[in-house]
């Protein structure tokens, strides 16, 4: 990619793994909201998502909610509060099914196997699951015990997600996390030794110390184990929001055409070993589910990335954890003690959320199909939405400057992402974004 095009687009901007983003949540939707928004689920399908905000040690690159934990005490009050918190939802919408389980981090894992079990067997006692639901669970492979893939075969999960971030050594110390190639290697085959054969595997780009050279390595290291999917993501530097990291120095960081060359790179040989590029940092074999729903249009972005599921309503159970419900979307409380003290009260650890308008909803899915098909029709779009679509193009300012720069085709109302726009998507998105504003520090840069 061209300077010039590097140095009008490459700026910070949301990831859009929803919309309105959470950028605009605010404490206007607290635990009253959560639960009438909860109510409306009636039977429908939903992802049941658990966040688990604990680590062994901290990785200095990572932006999640999560915190170093090794007690027993914090972790077996945080396990009581998600039992509490599934109580919570099972008296206001009793009549939900379980579509898919999700666990996520931190590392799940972090809050030992007898809790995970406690926890899964609570939530299938409460409710009822739809048949064949999938059940993910993401690793760390260097605390991966025989008792852990124990647990995980017990629980019913069938996909694990293993962090792998970079195999390079020199890259490792930079970032905090030391782990081989070996030991990731070790993991998988376990997994799949228990019949845990739906494998995702994480990289990251963008890293301190990291080359072309080093994460061609890596590629080729990761490629040999022979996953399902890979997610790569580009790495987000947002010190000024997770202060750990400042330990990483800066200047090791890539600058904007390397990055950009990293991007390429990863695309080329990922796609080029037979995996289906999915939507803007996923790939996928062609049999696997996620890029089946690809094909059909049927692919979906919420806060843990693109999925296949059926049903765009996620549940959140956890400190931090999101929930995507059919009137908006809200957050528990992020630290994991005042959530459960929250909980023990007798009321939901709702801290704050956003309700969708009319607006909201036509511009989130303009931006969805755009992140996830790289392709809208605005005019079927619109309609769909009751608004006037040459009204609505005519509020879009930066189309035009998008169409001549050659990151968006446009044919009558059909808009196509073009190859060269297509690292740069989420900056095609922010166009449709009413909320964005330009040069807060709140995001991460566009590639």
């Amino acid at each position: 990619m061209d300077a010039a095009t590097l140095a009008a687009y490459d700026k910070a901007v949301p990831r859009y793994t929803s919309y309105p983003t959470a950028a605009q949540f605010d404490t206007r939707v607290g635990p009253a909201e959560h639960a009438a928004w909860l109510g409306e689920l009636g039977g429908a399908f939903a992802t049941v998502y658990f966040h688990v905000p604990f680590c062994t040690q901290l990785c200095w690159y990572c932006a999640c909610n999560t915190m170093a934990m090794n007690r027993a005490e914090p972790l077996d009050a945080y396990a009581r509060a998600m039992l509490l918190e599934l109580d919570r939802l099972a008296g206001l919408a009793p009549e939900l099914i379980v579509g898919a389980i999700q666990w996520g981090g931190g590392t799940p894992s972090q809050l030992g196997t007898r809790r995970l079990v406690d926890v899964a067997r609570h939530l299938a006692a409460r409710f009822e699951r739809r048949s064949g639901a999938e059940v993910s669970m993401e690793i760390d492979p260097r605390h991966c015990t025989a008792a852990l893939v124990d647990a995980m075969t017990e629980i019913g999960v069938t996909r694990a997600s293993l962090g792998v971030q970079d195999f390079d050594p020199g890259v490792q110390h930079a970032i905090n996390r030391l782990q081989s190639a070996e030991t990731t290697a070790d993991v998988l085959d376990r997994l799949r030794a228990a019949g845990i054969r739906r494998i995702n595997i994480d990289l990251v780009y963008g890293l301190p110390r990291q080359t072309l050279a080093t994460l061609s390595r890596t590629l080729d290291a990761a490629l040999a184990l022979e996953p399902d999917r890979f997610a790569v993501f580009g790495y987000a530097h947002v010190p000024w929001m997770k202060p750990r990291q400042r330990l990483i120095d800066q200047a090791e960081l890539p600058g904007a055409e390397l990055r950009a060359e990293m991007a390429a790179l990863v695309s080329e040989r990922v796609s080029g070993a037979g995996y289906r590029r999915i939507g803007l940092d996923h790939f996928a074999r062609p049999d696997d589910s996620l890029a089946r729903a690809d094909a059909s249009g049927r692919l979906r972005r919420t806060f843990q990335g693109y999925v296949a599921d059926e049903s765009p309503w996620v549940v959140g159970i956890g400190a931090s954890a999101i929930s995507s419900l059919l009137s908006g979307f809200t957050q528990n409380i992020a630290a994991a003690d005042r959530y459960g003290a929250a909980l023990e009260t007798g009321a939901l650890a709702t801290a704050r959320g956003v309700a969708l308008s009319d607006s909201d909803r036509l511009r989130g899915e303009i931006i969805n199909r755009l992140m996830c098909l790289q392709a809208v029709d605005l005019a079927e779009v619109c309609r769909r939405h009751h608004v006037e679509p040459v009204s609505f193009l005519a509020g879009i300012d930066d189309l035009p400057r998008l169409i001549e720069d050659g990151l968006v085709n446009r044919q009558g109302d059909l808009l196509h992402i073009t190859d060269r726009g297509r690292p740069l998507v989420r900056s095609v998105c922010a166009a449709f974004d009413s909320h964005f504003t330009p040069g807060l520090q709140r995001h991460a840069r566009a590639i």
